[in-house]
């Protein structure tokens, strides 16, 4: 059988990818102590845990809840609100240690001068506010395009 181009382009990002996973693995290995690698071996089972046990199930009832609404919700409408909640849920992974690391407080205060929760929050609602500005641009061009006489 012969292999597709889409099956080639997959072994090839596949590859890619495993070829960065080892060379960090190596740099990492010759660069940290071991009490740090431990600390990233920790963050990583986290961010795992995090990632499939809270965020891809709610992210999969959200998405459950909205295709049974879909015949309402056109699927672009979906896919942007996923999209919102996506980039949120990645944004909220990264700051999320260093709101947890100021409550128990550094040694020296200019290392985390800001204030990561509200700052997090602000961002929350720029992406609603952003996701449902998109959201309200697709659907008048979807109007628009259905009105529009055909030539």
């Amino acid at each position: 059988m012969k292999p597709t181009r889409m099956n080639l382009v997959r072994i090839a990002l596949i590859a890619i990818g495993l070829a960065g996973l080892f060379a960090g693995a190596v740099i990492l290995v010759q660069k940290e102590r071991p009490d740090q690698i431990l600390g990233v071996i920790v963050w990583i089972g986290a961010a795992i845990i995090v990632h499939d046990g809270i965020l891809s199930p709610l992210l999969l009832v959200i998405d459950v809840w909205m295709r049974r609404t879909g015949r309402r919700i056109p699927f672009g409408v979906l896919a942007i609100i996923q999209g919102g909640v996506v980039v949120g849920a990645i944004m909220s992974l990264l700051v999320l240690p260093e709101i947890y690391k100021k409550s128990i407080g550094t040694k020296n205060p200019t290392i985390l001068p800001l204030d990561y929760g509200l700052n997090l929050a602000l961002f929350w609602a720029a992406v609603a506010l952003l996701t449902a500005a998109a959201c309200a641009l697709y659907l008048r061009r979807a109007r628009r395009r259905r009105t529009a006489p055909v030539k």
